[in-house]
């Protein structure tokens, strides 16, 4: 298994925020965190990377017990993070940005570039463009590229669908699938249930700290409770 959480308590002072939980994502997978605010699911995402330290369990990454690892060792050992609201280097071109992604690795290789203007054709028209200046959906390419750059196991991806109109998050998430096909292994966070259901292998639902239903992604989204829930039916 690539990663596996087992048993993790996370507290913010006194506050218990996540209870228990316990989460794996296999080489290859796709796999969706769901859950609504205040669920426990951007400190799930900080505790995978290292940002928050659990109280109690564990946080296994390619065959080793990370949870004493720094978020800089963990980037290195092949984690990579496409974080919410894109937090790009706007002052900075749209290929600057793409070599902050492969700093562990020079920069960049001429492979990695080919790699995600294949991906992301439009990126390569708009190499000399300052980040800060692309509309919403072209962001989130350069961020989507920037975390592939560095050739990551596990790609972690924090509300991808955040901010965008309809139509571009389904480009966003037939994208994601590519990624996911092309063999990157992706955990995404999202509150949007019915998109991201519908390209995962599998899925978690966080509520208030506690994983309450886990499974299949076929299975989740037809069951009732979810349906109410995330699916508006």
């Amino acid at each position: 298994m690539l990663l596996r959480l087992e048993n993790i308590d996370t507290y913010y002072g006194q506050i218990h925020i996540l209870q228990g939980v316990s989460l794996e994502v296999g080489e290859g997978e796709l796999v969706c965190l769901l859950g609504g605010n205040a669920s426990g699911k951007s400190t799930t995402l900080k505790t995978i990377l290292g940002i928050v330290k659990p109280r109690r369990g564990s946080v296994r990454f390619a065959d080793e017990d990370v949870v004493d690892r720094s978020t800089s060792y963990r980037i290195g050992k092949g984690m990579a993070i496409v974080p919410e609201n894109r937090r790009l280097f706007a002052p900075m071109t749209v290929q600057e940005n793409l070599e902050m992604g492969a700093y562990l690795k020079n920069g960049g290789s001429r492979e990695d570039f080919d790699r995600v203007f294949s991906l992301f054709p439009l990126l390569h028209e708009r190499r000399k463009q300052l980040a800060g200046t692309l509309s919403g959906g072209e962001q989130q390419m350069v961020a989507m590229g920037r975390a592939l750059m560095s050739r990551p196991k596990l790609l972690l991806m924090d509300e991808p669908s955040m901010g965008l109109a309809p139509i571009l998050v389904e480009r966003n998430f037939e994208i994601i699938k590519e990624v996911h096909e092309s063999g990157v292994a992706i955990l995404v966070v999202e509150q949007n249930a019915n998109v991201s259901l519908s390209i995962a292998d599998r899925g978690y639902v966080l509520q208030t700290g506690r994983v309450v239903l886990s499974g299949p992604a076929a299975s989740l989204i037809e069951n009732e409770d979810l349906r109410k829930a995330y699916l508006g039916r």
